[in-house]
């Protein structure tokens, strides 16, 4: 027996080597990959950059959206708007996070209701098309075009776990009705894999717009994929340096100006931000911010009147870091007085993962409710009042 041991250590040390090398290609693709410069011709939308008014804001209904029948868990919804003022929502629910009947749904807010809910992705349906195995699915985010074409962002999982992801894209010309399998976004030089979405598009100026986007196996670090108008992608951008922020929600301030601010994956337990002063030719990484981030993720939205909103966990333990959620109003980007408590629970409650989305006077919002369910607030929005 011990004449034999050598030659089972051959194949240890050939695995070894083999995933070191892994290691030092990975590092180094993404090296080459963010050591170029490239200069790109799209841009925000334009934005009013006239001081805007005060408001406030008065809470018109709540409620939650439907959910499938016996399903116990619910998290990440997005919103997207839809003809006649209607909104789409997505989110994705089953037994538990990354079980293996976790599907993506959606429901449409129409007429002041929400309509019950369908499926419109599953484990099956993207393997199917796809040509090989789902293991797990989970974000959603959805973007509607100035056509009317719905696309919809989908992370999938082959083997491993959330750092093994892709992202799908899905488009619908039915209003949501109904979606197809346009691409697999070819995101990361390391196997397409390891990209994630979490927070909604933004408005380009030619029609197109910005997927925020981040990378997560080993360095986590936040991107933006950009569209054209009929939702091919043009390039990718890294945002910033850091190496320890995820989830960015993007937000144009002027018109060369863009916000970016992150999740917090490190020891600052503090949103992170960056900016880019060339309307998203480069960006530079900001201090970060002095509100407290327990690694969640948070929605920051520019209303029609200029104000911009932000919606965040503002609990600063363990035990609080997603009991409670609070609305956050700024006019310059940089300074945040709270605006309204959305939500305030016990510690160990989850009121996470939020989103917004304004139609007309309206703001809506919605939010994973202890994991259980997509809760949904629609607040007015009132001009020229201070702040409450």
């Amino acid at each position: 027996m011990g004449a034999s041991r050598p030659q089972l250590q051959r194949p240890v040390s050939l695995v070894v080597l083999a995933c070191i090398f892994a290691v030092l290609a990975m590092a180094a693709t993404e090296t080459w990959r963010w050591s170029r410069t490239a200069r790109h011709t799209d841009a925000p939308a334009q934005v009013d950059t006239a001081t805007p008014p005060a408001i406030s804001l008065t809470e018109l209904s709540r409620a939650m959206i439907p959910m499938p029948k016996g399903v116990p868990s619910a998290h990440a919804s997005a919103l997207a708007s839809l003809p006649h003022g209607d909104l789409i929502a997505f989110w994705w629910a089953g037994s538990r996070e990354s079980g293996p009947d976790v599907k993506v749904y959606a429901s449409r807010w129409s007429e002041g209701k929400w309509s019950e809910q369908w499926e419109v992705a599953s484990r099956e349906s993207l393997g199917k098309v796809l040509g090989h195995g789902v293991r797990r699915i989970g974000n959603p985010v959805a973007w509607t075009a100035a056509d009317g074409t719905v696309h919809l962002y989908v992370v999938a999982t082959g083997l491993g776990g959330w750092a093994a992801s892709r992202v799908v894209q899905m488009e619908s010309h039915d209003e949501g009705a109904s979606f197809q399998v346009r691409r697999l976004l070819p995101m990361s030089p390391v196997f397409n894999t390891s990209v994630l979405v979490r927070a909604a598009p933004v408005g380009l100026a030619d029609g197109g717009w910005w997927l925020p986007i981040y990378f997560e196996i080993g360095y986590k670090y936040p991107m933006l994929m950009s569209f054209n108008a009929q939702g091919e992608p043009q390039r990718l951008a890294r945002i910033g340096s850091r190496k320890r922020s995820l989830q960015p929600t993007l937000v144009p301030v002027s018109a060369t100006e863009v916000r970016a601010w992150m999740r917090d994956n490190g020891a600052d337990k503090r949103i992170q931000q960056a900016v880019s002063r060339d309307g998203g030719q480069s960006w530079e990484d900001l201090g970060a911010s002095s509100m407290s981030n327990q690694g969640t993720s948070l929605a920051v939205l520019r209303l029609s009147s200029g104000s911009l909103v932000m919606l965040r966990n503002h609990g600063d333990t363990r035990e609080t870091q997603r009991s409670s959620l609070s609305l956050w109003l700024s006019n310059d980007a940089q300074n945040w007085t709270q605006l309204a408590d959305i939500v305030n629970g016990q510690p160990g409650d989850e009121f996470s993962y939020p989103a917004m989305f304004q139609v007309g006077d309206e703001l809506h919002i919605t939010y994973t409710y202890q994991r259980r369910a997509i809760a949904h607030h629609r607040l007015k929005i009132n001009l020229g009042k201070d702040p409450i």
